[in-house]
Formats: C-alpha cells, sequence, structure tokens
C-alpha cells in the first residue's frame, strides 16, 4: 500500500495493537513520514501505554489513583505496598499498562493479595508493565461516563456498566459483556473532560485539537468525576448511542482535511 497516495490516513479499531505495540508504531511512523496520520504520531505513542495517567495527574487532572509496578519489581511485595498505602480499599483492579478493553484485567478483593500478585507477576514476566488502581464502588452503582469529543468539541456520551466481575480471573478475550446506554452527563463531567483535553495538548505541545478523543470517568467515593482512561488510538466511538454522531464526525474530519489542504496549496503557491 503506497499511503503518499492519500491526503489522510484515519487510525480506527486497531484492536489488537497491545499485543504487537512495537511493529504497530513503526507502521505509523512509516505512514507519518508520507501523509497526515490522524491521530498524530506524537498523541499515539504517549496514549498508547497507561503511564500517561502519571503526566495527567501532574498536570493537576482528576485521576483514579494510579500505581505503577515495572517489570524488574517483585509483585507480592507490589501488591502488599499498594494495599499498605491505600488501607481503605476494599478491592483493586490490576490490568497491564498497555492494554485494552478488558483483556488480562481483572479486579481483586484484599484478602486475594497473593491470586493478584501472580497475576501481576505472569504480566511482569512477559516484560509489561502493571498498573494498580483501587476498584471504585460507584462504578457498580452508577457504571463509567465515557465522554467523546470530535475535533474537541463535545459530541456525546454513554453509561457502561459494570465490567469486570468478582471472583473471575483476567480473561483473554478483548471486551467481555457489558450494556452501554446513551447517558447526559453532569456539568462537573464536562468541566473535568475540558480539563483532560487542555491539560493534553499542553503536555504535547499540540497546536490543534484532534479529530476524535474519547474520556472515561469514574465517580469517586466523594462524587467526584476522576479520569480512569483516555482513549486517543482505538476507541469505540459509539454512534449508536449517538443520534447524529456518526455525521457530526465525518462533517469535522471533512472540515479539517479542506483547511489543510488549502493551506497546503497556499504555502505551495506561496513557494513558487
Amino acid at each position: 500500500m503506497s499511503w503518499s497516495r492519500f491526503d489522510a490516513v484515519l487510525l480506527r479499531s486497531t484492536w489488537d495493537y497491545t499485543e504487537r505495540l512495537v511493529p504497530v508504531l513503526a507502521w505509523c511512523e512509516r505512514v507519518d513520514r508520507v501523509t497526515t496520520l490522524l491521530n498524530p504520531l506524537p498523541v499515539l505513542r504517549w496514549n498508547t501505554d497507561k503511564h500517561y495517567l502519571a503526566d495527567l495527574q501532574g498536570a493537576g487532572v482528576p485521576v483514579v489513583a494510579s500505581v505503577f509496578v515495572e517489570p524488574d519489581a517483585e509483585p507480592l511485595p507490589a501488591v502488599q505496598a499498594f494495599l499498605s498505602a491505600f488501607a481503605d480499599v476494599a478491592e483493586f483492579v490490576v490490568k497491564p499498562a498497555v492494554g485494552a478493553g478488558s483483556r488480562d484485567t481483572q479486579r481483586y478483593a484484599r484478602a486475594q493479595a497473593f491470586a493478584a500478585a501472580n497475576h501481576v507477576g505472569r504480566l511482569l514476566a512477559s516484560g509489561r508493565s502493571v498498573l494498580l488502581q483501587p476498584y471504585l464502588p460507584s462504578v457498580d452503582v452508577d457504571g463509567e461516563t465515557a465522554l467523546l469529543y470530535f475535533d474537541g468539541e463535545f459530541s456525546h456520551a454513554i453509561r457502561k456498566g459494570p465490567l469486570l466481575r468478582p471472583d473471575e480471573g483476567p480473561t483473554s478475550h478483548l471486551f467481555a459483556a457489558e450494556a452501554i446506554t446513551a447517558r447526559t452527563p453532569g456539568e462537573d463531567e464536562l468541566a473535568v473532560g475540558s480539563d483532560v483535553l487542555a491539560a493534553l495538548q499542553a503536555h504535547l505541545g499540540l497546536e490543534t485539537t484532534l479529530p476524535y478523543a474519547r474520556v472515561d470517568l469514574i465517580r469517586s467515593p466523594e462524587g467526584q468525576p476522576q479520569l480512569l482512561e483516555l482513549e486517543l488510538a482505538e476507541p469505540s466511538l459509539f454512534f449508536a448511542q449517538g443520534p447524529g454522531a456518526a455525521e457530526r464526525f465525518v462533517a469535522r474530519l471533512c472540515a479539517r482535511l479542506r483547511l489543510a489542504g488549502a493551506t497546503k496549496s497556499r504555502r505551495s503557491g506561496a513557494s513558487r
């Protein structure tokens, strides 16, 4: 495929990237050299590893408490240190730092520290970093709120029901069954969503908004919306739950490409 024949390449539905991140990013680099890649390459490099949460937390974004365990760590002491630091947490989540959907992700009770450590150990042994987070009980009642943005503008929101079941081992499947419904977000959720996108642009030095972004939020025990994940590489955009969302996405994308084409033509004319 000669990607240079296209004005732009829109990255979508790359749901297996976590299994082969290095070749996927290498492909992105090749495409980026010859045309416009959307979302941009620096965004994809940054967002395909959940260490980005630490960057956003450092920028003042309210993020679900996140502790990373690196491949040279001992699994059980790492889990025990996490439980000691979060003494009031009844359940917690183990997930890979490079991961998508629910694959290799599971929730554990405090009494299951050894099982969790075995899970962590398997991920570390494969050279993967691991993320430990408290399991926020609000998700069992209110679910997650996912905010969808096209070209920096809020489009629609959905509610995702509880995904991780207690006493079930980590799945090898990409997705688990979940209930998805349309949701009207709260003003506080929209405010956090705007803060997340602003922090993203400032951190990466982006001059323009992104064609698509999904901000996944969960409420803390105190009721504050907190960022669970920021999806910029392969998110489901839930067009079915947002009337007119697909049309809005296409319209904004076409407007972006027309503007880019006009700018390129002006620059080409000025150089002659």
